[in-house]
């Protein structure tokens, strides 16, 4: 017979809190595989039916410009260069040099080499780790494969930190996670958390990406958004935006829901992130409804929602032009990205 070792995990507060001070594999695997399975019928169909629900031509106006106000407006090339940033940048102060009450982006998300860039060409509408102002964000830990040691992992967060990100976009370890090394993903997560504190003692946001187009099952999205918030993440986010399937409906719905749950159970709130494959003003309203109907309309804020985006921007703005004046204005309204 096998006697299972229990392997001792990181007591990160949130997990010690709810499964116990004895926090290990064993106990944290108990409590993962002891969450109540998904109904992907169910599921499936309350995302469709949020999906068809339609707001008010009245409310339209306000629905345009909260995307706007949720967007990580993101470049991550391999061939970005610090004048795509410092354009980027640009355009997430002044999403629409024709309206200046066209509100800002939440953040622009890049490569944490490219940080000091962002930061710089913001100026003094980089937040700099305050709550007023757009956000720096900087994917770390192997972007987007999670497939590097966690050193080289801790060191790559802390140097988007040290650089100036206000957020951090860490991906997990598909591969230890889909093995049952739900512990190895557990404890990696404490460790970048501990590496997005600040040299004042504050933390830079923790946004955990899922991947959940590799995940392969709705349960599995299930345990790991369980365990990426008793890690210690601050949001948790669907994908990298690399890999196909990326968000959907269906996914960010579960998420929503495992969100309301930790709310009820804690009274905290955490964060969700879609990002990846959504481009038009029609399909993020669906977001902002399923958002309203699963969370409340509270949660439809820079620090509790995004959306992950490059291209979404331009065809909310395309919207919110013909809105004021009637018709469609042609591609060259708008800036290529």
């Amino acid at each position: 017979m096998t006697i299972e070792k229990a392997i001792a995990l990181a007591p990160a507060e949130r997990a010690v809190n709810l499964i116990g001070s004895d926090l290990t594999e064993k106990s944290l695997k108990l409590h993962l595989e002891g969450l109540s399975g998904v109904d992907a019928v169910g599921l499936e169909q309350r995302a469709a039916g949020l999906g068809t629900r339609s707001i008010k031509t009245t409310s339209k106006a306000w629905a345009l410009d909260t995307i706007i106000k949720l967007i990580d407006l993101t470049t991550l090339e391999g061939a970005d260069t610090p004048g795509k940033v410092r354009s980027l940048a640009a355009k997430a102060m002044l999403p629409d040099p024709a309206d200046a009450l066209t509100p800002q982006v939440a953040a622009v998300c890049v490569y944490g080499d490219m940080v000091p860039y962002a930061a710089d060409a913001l100026g003094s509408a980089w937040s700099n780790g305050s709550d007023n102002g757009i956000n720096v964000a900087a994917v770390a830990t192997a972007f987007p494969s999670g497939r590097s040691s966690l050193p080289i992992k801790i060191m790559d967060t802390k140097e988007a930190v040290a650089n100036g990100a206000d957020e951090i976009d860490m991906v997990i370890d598909r591969g230890a996670f889909l093995s049952g090394k739900y512990g190895v993903v557990f404890d990696q997560i404490v460790a970048v958390k501990e590496a997005c504190r600040r040299e004042n003692g504050t933390y830079a946001h923790l946004k955990v990406i899922l991947e959940t187009g590799e995940l392969n099952t709705y349960d599995n999205v299930r345990k790991a958004s369980w365990l990426s918030i008793l890690a210690g993440g601050d949001f948790i986010k669907t994908s990298t935006g690399k890999v196909s399937p990326a968000a959907t409906l269906p996914v960010t719905l579960l998420m929503l829901e495992v969100v309301r749950d930790w709310h009820l159970l804690t009274g905290e709130k955490i964060g969700v992130k879609p990002a990846g494959g959504i481009r038009s003003s029609k399909d993020a309203i669906k977001y902002l409804v399923t958002v309203a109907e699963t969370v409340g309309e509270e949660w439809l804020q820079p620090h509790l929602f995004r959306f992950g985006a490059s291209s979404l921007l331009n065809d909310v703005l395309l919207q919110r032009q013909k809105l004021t004046t009637g018709h469609y204005s042609g591609p060259d309204y708008v800036t290529i990205d």
